[in-house]
């Protein structure tokens, strides 16, 4: 089977990179710089294990395959899948619980993929994955649910590919349970990891989980990955953090703390530290500001005055 991954960066590179690595036939979807890189040099994917230099197949448009992963941020997402064709299995391997309903307006098949990966993608044609002995945690299945034969295949690449991947039949349960643990993200990339960062943690998981029960939404979460260092690479922050020290112009706050800020004025929930971290996230990374740019102080400042309000 041949595995399209649009969007090459933590996630993307190293599930291609680790399905590349045990004979799988994959091409990596990138773009501009780091396109570049990738054509010209391969991917380097550093684990705590290895540090390769493979040579991926790469493109920066469409290609002939049999399933797209996607690994694009959520706010990507539509750009991403535009030019493919309508008639491919398309994998949503994306934080949030948004991209498999918006594929799903254009594709007959999606598939949502929960992703518990930790990996950082700071240097165009490099990946590190953090990982160890597995690269990460994948629950795979049909959106909205179930599990076919694409799921149960893609779930054995992966296992043998040095991840823990498994096809459920209820993955969104997953990916919310998954959405809770990225309300923190916008935290992390406001203030770094200035003490006082947990408290707040809490209080954006807290409204998330008001507004899942007051929405009957159940969620799963599941057991963490165990992570080693690499030698040489400083691992950084999450996503979200990654999405500022990059100055890529976007986060991915409207998909998460916006999700349950949506949510929340659906079933009568007040979500005012949610509401706070997604506007201070799409603030700081409109304006190019790099991480830790808050402190926790006025963050917290700006959580009581909403809270007020």
């Amino acid at each position: 089977m041949h595995y399209a991954v649009i969007g090459a960066g933590a996630v993307g590179g190293t599930i291609g990179g680790r399905l590349f690595q045990h004979g799988h036939d994959v091409t990596l979807i990138a773009r501009g710089r780091h396109y570049e890189a990738l054509r010209e040099q391969g991917l380097r994917l550093a684990t705590p294990d290895s540090d390769e230099r493979l040579s991926v197949p790469v493109a920066d448009g469409p290609v002939d395959a049999d399933v797209l992963v996607v690994a694009t941020k959520s706010q990507d997402t539509i750009a991403a899948l535009e030019s493919w064709p309508t008639d491919l299995p398309v994998v949503c391997a994306q934080n949030g619980v948004a991209n498999e309903r918006m594929a799903l307006r254009r594709f007959e098949r999606v598939y949502g993929m929960c992703v518990y990966l930790p990996a950082l993608h700071m240097e165009p044609g490099v990946v590190a994955a953090f990982g160890s002995p597995l690269s990460g945690r994948l629950h795979i299945g049909r959106y909205p649910q179930g599990v076919d034969e694409l799921a149960e295949t893609m779930a054995g690449d992966l296992s043998k590919s040095a991840f823990d991947a498994l096809a459920v039949p209820d993955v969104m349960r997953w990916k919310y349970g998954k959405l809770l643990g990225n309300l923190g993200n916008a935290v992390e990339a406001l203030c770094g990891r200035e003490p006082g960062i947990n408290e707040l943690f809490e209080q954006a998981r807290a409204e998330g989980l008001a507004v899942l029960a007051a929405a009957g939404i159940e969620h799963a979460q599941s057991e963490p990955i165990q992570l080693r260092t690499i030698e040489g690479v400083e691992r950084g922050g999450g996503s979200s953090w990654q999405s500022l020290a990059r100055g890529s112009g976007s986060i991915e706050a409207d998909y998460l703390n916006g999700e349950i800020a949506l949510l929340g004025r659906m079933h009568g929930v007040a979500t005012p530290v949610n509401e706070v971290l997604q506007r201070e996230a799409g603030r700081a990374a409109r304006e190019r500001r790099g991480p830790g740019s808050m402190t926790v102080g006025e963050l917290s400042s700006l959580i009581a005055e909403r809270s007020a309000a």
